[in-house]
């Protein structure tokens, strides 16, 4: 690799690096140090053909997408990781803040299974239309659409603040909460 090449990296990974891991993070449930593993084999990977890649962040986000489904697929005959207690269901609404919202989300994507999180952050934190997420995902349309369904069915009852039972001015998008997520 050329000099220049070399520095365009290093550049790309000091700007980029923050929300690279924080994709990351999202798409292994939470597991910091698997996300923190997961970045890496993507960076390597990106390192290695870097001269020819034309849309760096896109690519690595690729790479990410790619080798947690990969991940994913190999550990299917394993169970579920599981945590020793669940959260305490949420009480009153009204006075919750963003921040208890945004953990009781975090919370709640980490009780989905592995495809429903997938589906749930490439549409609604990533913001791709259904047809990208099937392409990543390598399965039809339809299977994204009713994965979708089923996920935000499930959110909405592990978060009742998500619900459309909410008032009009509580009510906000799940979208939305998820982009703030990205702090």
């Amino acid at each position: 690799m050329e000099a220049s090449s070399h520095d365009d990296f290093r550049e790309f990974v000091a700007m980029r690096s923050t929300a690279l891991l924080r994709l990351a993070v999202l798409l292994t449930g939470g597991d910091r140090h698997a996300a923190e593993d997961l970045l890496q084999i993507a960076l390597m990977k990106a390192y290695g053909r870097w001269a020819q890649i034309e849309q760096p962040e896109a690519y690595v986000r690729q790479i990410l997408y790619r080798q947690q489904v990969n991940r994913w697929r190999l550990r299917r005959h394993r169970a579920e990781t599981t945590v020793p207690v669940l959260p305490e269901p949420g009480g009153d609404v009204g006075g919750e803040s963003d921040s208890e919202l945004r953990i009781a989300l975090w919370a709640a994507l980490g009780r989905l299974t592995k495809r429903q999180r997938a589906v749930v952050v490439l549409r609604y934190f990533e913001d791709l239309p259904e047809g990208e997420v099937a392409a990543l995902l390598r399965c039809p349309v339809g299977t994204v659409r009713s994965t979708a369904h089923r996920s935000l069915e499930k959110l909405r009852g592990l978060v009742p603040e998500l619900g459309p039972e909410r008032p009009a001015e509580q009510a906000r998008p799940l979208s939305y909460t998820a982009k703030e997520m990205r702090g």
